[in-house]
């Protein structure tokens, strides 16, 4: 059972978090100081990096969670389904269940809007990247234990959420560019892209056109 003081923790982490998000949103990261972030919330400096190593951390913090979930919820697919899948619906399912993880921090359209900062900011969208390669060598590891399978001596674990994971980067930047800026319309793109990929890797290309 959490403490109070626990619970006092989080409600402060929560709060620098929103702070930050919002003032990204309106303001911009470059123009956004910690000094900015932690006078809104009215805690010092000091207690903002006692949550956070600073505005990078902050600013996609609320993305590291909605992953960490991902991550979680491949490791509890059942164990008889195939790699691929096992990826597919820990993805579907948590585009179903991102209200109950975001909106305990930010509205989701504040996650949503955030995810054009990060894109349109170089240094958040270099370690945006960065960051998901670290995911991906996770997830590797997450897929060769399901599969019991040692992923320095085979390839499979790596090659597939490679495969998956530049799926998922070319659905968010299709997203991010197109006309229905939502999350079902993010969770549609999803299950489409995701539907292609099987007959794009092994299948005769013939001439696609969106229905």
């Amino acid at each position: 059972m959490e403490t109070l003081r626990e619970r006092k923790k989080q409600r402060t982490r929560d709060a620098l978090m929103r702070t930050a998000i919002e003032l990204f949103i309106t303001r911009g990261y470059e123009r956004t100081t910690v000094d900015d972030i932690a006078d809104a919330v009215e805690v010092s400096q000091r207690t903002f990096f006692r949550y956070f190593a600073g505005k990078e951390d902050a600013a996609l913090a609320l993305d590291e969670m909605t992953v960490a979930h991902f991550v979680d919820a491949v490791r509890a697919r059942p164990a008889h389904e195939p790699p691929l899948e096992a990826l597919r619906q820990a993805v579907l399912d948590g585009w179903d269940r991102i209200n109950d993880i975001v909106e305990s921090v930010v509205p989701v359209e504040s996650f949503l809007r955030m995810y054009r900062v990060i894109e349109s900011t170089p240094v958040l969208l270099a370690a945006h990247l960065r960051r998901s390669a670290e995911v991906e060598e996770v997830l590797t590891g997450v897929i060769a234990e399901r599969e019991g399978l040692d992923p320095v001596a085979d390839p499979r674990p790596r090659l597939l959420v490679a495969v998956f994971s530049g799926v998922m980067r070319v659905t968010e930047r299709q997203w991010l560019t197109g006309g229905e800026f939502s999350l079902e319309a993010m969770r549609a793109l999803t299950v489409s892209h995701l539907e292609l990929l099987g007959p794009a890797l092994t299948g005769k290309w013939t001439r696609y056109t969106e229905t």
